[in-house]
């Protein structure tokens, strides 16, 4: 590379051009055959030849079932998730005319059983004392180098409360116990007062830093912290509350989830754990998918002005699978999943929220457009794709929707998201620990080529 400083655009210029050259073999030596994948049985993202998830560990936190077995037949059936042997379904409709779901739910997670009144209590207290922020973290973190992506504010967040942990990398168990309730209490602080650092130092937006409030539920602090003026309705912080209690677990085998189970293996401590899940979770394949559901469906409002319209939207439908229209994917986000099949729970209980919020917000016909997409979409996939496994939508379809008519800016969608799912990460961390497991270590298979070594000048 060019040492030249009087020139800078020959220097970059001829940076450029070195970098090229790297990127080329870069994308060269990279290259695998992939036919060598079914040729060593290589299980391709720890999925079958059918896509279910390789068997790699042991849970009693949840349980994903998509299926009945008739006769020693896999029949698919309409999706069902348990948490620590509860059905979801039951948990959610116990919750309609009570405030703490999300905690109670964090709480059984955490401990195996469901609190009573009195250890439940106990437990809002302890979480209330633990999500304390002091003022010189929130200036001298939060405040500084803030971030346009609120994931990364978090992770660079989370990282370093271990500066302020007088005993961080101790991993028994009372002590991550305690890490644990202290980082679930801390989140959604840590998100919301990120995203009001953002639009105040890269919009110059006023700055809102308003403190949680005891009493309130984790839903009902994040839309008083998050809004001007603090205010929601009794509908608007139920639905944000089942949402947290449907994100808040989904088995040990999602991305985020399995990341927590190989990093802690490695007996590291629970900031660095929890940064990794983060760092996972932000993926648009894994939580940024919501993002992509509402920007898809922006499109199809746009290409499609009649809403009620079947019969022009499953040809934009069409066009997108064709990879003609939208992002040229041939993707339609929220449509499918790795485990259900008929119907996916956490889909199929916020549908329900998300039609009393746009009925109390007016906004009936685009929920009727989701319903629509949402009708069509799986069997044109079916058709187009060819497949027999039925293709239902999952929670992502409507969970953008939902966050859109809750005032919820964009940039907190994914961070919604991992302020839920920390409780479960917390979870499988010490199920982790406490049953001591190896190191997780999946092995690669060597397909290039042993090499001579030859000395610089003879190459």
């Amino acid at each position: 590379m060019s040492t030249n400083h009087s020139d800078s655009n020959t220097v970059k210029i001829e940076q450029d051009k070195d970098f090229e050259e790297l990127l080329k073999y870069c994308m060269i030596s990279g290259k695998i055959n992939l036919d060598l994948y079914a040729e060593y049985d290589v299980k391709r993202g720890l999925r079958d030849s059918n896509g279910k998830g390789v068997l790699t560990g042991l849970t009693e936190i949840s349980d994903v079932c998509a299926y009945d077995t008739v006769d020693g037949r896999k029949i698919p059936s309409d999706g069902r998730l348990y948490y620590q042997g509860y059905d979801v379904m039951d948990l959610v409709k116990s919750y309609k005319n009570r405030r703490f779901g999300f905690e109670e739910v964090t709480y059984l997670l955490m401990f195996g059983e469901l609190p009573n009144r009195s250890q439940m209590e106990k437990f809002m207290d302890i979480l209330f004392d633990m999500q304390d922020l002091s003022g010189r973290f929130i200036r001298d973190v939060i405040m500084k180098a803030s971030n346009a992506n609120i994931m990364n504010a978090m992770q660079r967040c989370i990282l370093t409360l271990y500066s302020y942990d007088d005993n961080p990398d101790d991993i028994s168990i009372p002590n991550v116990l305690r890490q644990s309730l202290e980082l679930i209490g801390k989140m959604p602080l840590i998100a919301v007062y990120s995203y009001h650092a953002f639009q105040h130092f890269r919009l110059d937006k006023n700055l809102l830093i308003r403190n949680p409030e005891r009493g309130l539920s984790v839903a009902e602090n994040i839309l008083h912290m998050l809004r001007e003026d603090g205010k929601f309705s009794e509908l608007e912080a139920k639905v944000l509350d089942i949402a947290l209690v449907l994100h808040t677990e989904h088995g040990g085998g999602n991305n985020s989830t399995f990341t927590t189970h190989v990093v802690t293996s490695t007996g590291t401590d629970t900031y660095s754990a929890i940064a990794a899940s983060i760092g996972s979770l932000k993926g648009p394949r894994h939580g940024g998918a919501n993002l992509k559901v509402q920007d898809m469906f922006a499109n199809i409002m746009e290409n499609c002005p009649d809403w009620t319209d079947e019969i022009k939207i499953r040809a934009y439908l069409n066009d997108i699978l064709d990879r003609k229209a939208f992002d040229n994917s041939g993707l339609i986000y929220g449509m499918g999943h790795a485990v259900y099949t008929e119907s996916d729970p956490r889909c199929v209980i916020l549908k329900d929220y998300a039609r009393s919020l746009a009925e109390e917000k007016g906004l009936m016909d685009q929920f009727a457009l989701y319903e629509l997409v949402e009708r069509n979409a799986g069997e044109l996939i079916m058709n187009k794709r060819k497949l027999f496994k039925p293709v239902c939508a999952n929670v992502d379809f409507y969970s953008g929707f939902v966050y859109t008519m809750l005032g919820i800016p964009r940039e907190l969608f994914t961070p919604i998201f991992a302020i839920a799912r920390i409780s479960g990460w917390c979870a499988h961390r010490l199920e982790e620990l406490v049953n001591q497991g190896k190191i997780i270590r999946p092995a690669y298979k060597y397909v290039g080529t042993h090499k001579q070594f030859e000395d610089i000048d003879e190459r």
